[in-house]
């Protein structure tokens, strides 16, 4: 009898799903390299235009070493930990008043009848120009810091919220509704599936709605926080400290919007990506 041929003993290979040499895995790796290079280009830049203008430009040294002394003093952690409270509980208040009444709004006519003009008139409105009035009348503690972060983040998101309602494939209602589905299974079932894509993509522009709002916020008698300590490096020309409280602010803002990215893609997975 013929010897039976000896079956492999080699491992499969890898899916290309999950392959380091996969193509998609290829592309990801190339993208990533194009972003870190992307960084690497605009502090060269930076550095270039700071020896081009020494006077008007601090230099990516300059602001390092600034950033060690605001670090070293326990400035930087204090302005941090001040503006970080303001900007996560106006942003939680704003967007956790505004999700709940935007699907309201866009599941019940009559309510988005008698809510969407006022929403549509106070958008047209910048939080900034609140400030005098939230100063009359809630004085110069936090409350008006939080309230107007608050107020810009509830505008963006609740927009947000009853678009992605509106915007619900009319089909599956009509489907639920023959299949004997209540109401209360169609929001829950249908309604709040369908809308979560456009929730988090509101979610994300009201935090950064709340952090553009924040150094305006900070105008109002603040002591401690990183748009009080930009303006008051304003005052002195204070390039090196105005320049750490827009990195800071830009490196919290992104690594919270990456958390609101991740969020979406654990909420979302169930949506064809490109």
């Amino acid at each position: 009898m013929s010897a039976r041929p000896e079956e492999s003993t080699t491992d499969a290979p890898a899916s290309p799903r999950t392959s380091p040499r996969s193509p998609r895995a290829r592309r990801t790796n190339v993208w990533s390299l194009v972003s870190v290079v992307s960084v690497a280009a605009g502090i060269a830049l930076w550095w270039l235009l700071s020896v081009l203008n020494p006077v008007t430009l601090p230099s990516p040294v300059e602001v390092a070493v600034k950033y060690g002394e605001l670090i070293a003093d326990g400035t930087l952690a204090e302005d941090i930990g001040a503006s970080l409270g303001r900007v996560l509980l106006g942003f939680a208040i704003g967007a956790g008043i505004a999700i709940p009444i935007g699907f309201v709004m866009g599941w019940y006519r009559p309510v988005r009848a008698l809510i969407e003009p006022w929403t549509q008139f106070f958008r047209m409105i910048p939080p900034l120009a609140i400030i005098p009035l939230a100063i009359v009348l809630m004085g110069i503690g936090e409350v008006p810091k939080v309230f107007v972060i608050a107020l810009a983040s509830f505008l963006v998101s609740i927009v947000a919220t009853f678009q992605g309602v509106l915007n619900i494939d009319r089909t599956m209602i009509n489907a639920g509704r023959v299949l004997g589905a209540s109401d209360w299974i169609l929001f829950r079932r249908i309604a709040v599936p369908a809308s979560v894509p456009f929730i988090m993509v509101g979610l994300r522009q009201a935090l950064g709605a709340s952090w553009a709002t924040l150094v305006a916020a900070e105008l109002i008698a603040a002591q401690v926080g990183l748009g009080y300590r930009m303006q008051q490096a304003q005052v002195y020309y204070d390039l090196a400290t105005i320049f750490v409280g827009l990195i800071t602010i830009g490196i919290f803002g992104l690594i919270m919007d990456q958390l609101l990215l991740l969020a979406d893609r654990k909420l979302t997975y169930w949506q064809e990506r490109r």
